[in-house]
């Protein structure tokens, strides 16, 4: 028995070994028992993104971060190690994105399939994208309330002034003003529908003889419809006649004519033809008036000497 327990030790120590190695890489990230695939990715920051933070795929985990540093160019990137215990295929044009895996905070990456058909073999990087951070979404769902918020202040502080301009003593004077003439508008119209009422009723005989003339002017206007059916189909037809008509034309040979009219008497007034000489010229009228004076003279002397002018002889 005293010859087996160095080994039994011996053994223990091994077994202790081998633990202490795994969990201490288990702690690290890595899992010394199974295969595993390493990708990488790169982000400009990370959100609190720490190691052994897991990896899923559809909710399911299929890795962990085995570790984080900043790009060798040291140019703010920050470098990513995946690694993937999952034999699943990731296609290349997948996306990693870092999301809040609880509602304490805690981060875990996103493995969103893509559709191509090609997969991403061990060492390639994956394209990322970052969950906003909860200010962020906080700020997003606030910011219209904000907007509402200012935009409702600017209205209640235009109705403060607006209160304050109306509560003012010559403001307090004019409403009150408005109010009495108002006050003054509606008595006026009470004692005017007082006054109709009265003037109906006082004239209730006459405005019955009215409507009843106005009902006779009616039944009249039916009983002669078709008198005045053929009154406006006669003055349709007139006027039906009247565009037939060539009113143009006879207006252009009355007016021709006119013109014609015109002409003539402008040279009778210059004294143009028999007629305008005769209008014109007071010679003919002067001769017209001697021979008729000779032809006076004439006759009276005839009449007093027939004798002279006439023979008479007997058989």
């Amino acid at each position: 028995m005293k010859a087996k327990r160095p080994y039994i030790v011996a053994l223990m120590f091994i077994a202790a070994l081998i633990l202490f190695v795994w969990g201490f890489n288990f702690l690290k990230g890595k899992d010394v028992f199974s295969r595993e695939r390493i990708f990488y990715a790169k982000y400009r920051e990370v959100n609190g993104l720490v190691r052994s933070n897991p990896i899923v795929i559809n909710g399911l985990r299929v890795g962990q971060v085995r570790d984080l540093y900043f790009n060798p160019s040291m140019n703010g990137d920050i470098i990513i190690e995946l690694s993937i215990r999952n034999k699943f295929p990731i296609p290349k044009n997948s996306i990693a994105h870092i999301f809040s895996s609880d509602l304490m905070g805690s981060k875990a990456i996103d493995l969103q399939l893509g559709n191509g058909s090609e997969l991403l073999e061990d060492g390639d990087t994956l394209a990322t994208s970052i969950e906003a951070s909860l200010m962020d979404e906080v700020n997003a769902q606030v910011a219209p309330l904000k907007n509402k918020a200012e935009g409702l202040l600017s209205s209640v502080d235009s109705l403060v002034v607006v209160m304050q301009t109306i509560l003012n003593e010559n403001a307090k004077e004019n409403i009150l003003s408005s109010l009495q003439n108002i006050s003054n508008t509606f008595k006026n119209l009470e004692s005017t529908t007082s006054n109709i009422d009265s003037m109906v009723v006082n004239q209730r005989t006459r405005i019955a003889s009215v409507l009843y003339n106005v009902d006779e002017i009616t039944k009249n206007f039916q009983q002669n419809s078709d008198n005045l059916n053929r009154i406006m189909s006669n003055t349709a037809k007139f006027s039906d006649s009247l565009a037939v008509a060539d009113i143009a034309g006879t207006l252009r040979k009355a007016d021709a004519s006119l013109s014609a009219l015109q002409q003539l008497l402008e040279k009778m007034n210059n004294g143009q033809g028999s007629m305008g000489q005769l209008m014109n010229n007071d010679s003919l009228y002067i001769e017209l008036q001697k021979s008729a004076a000779d032809l006076n003279k004439l006759l009276e002397d005839i009449r007093l000497n027939p004798k002279k002018y006439v023979r008479f002889s007997v058989f």
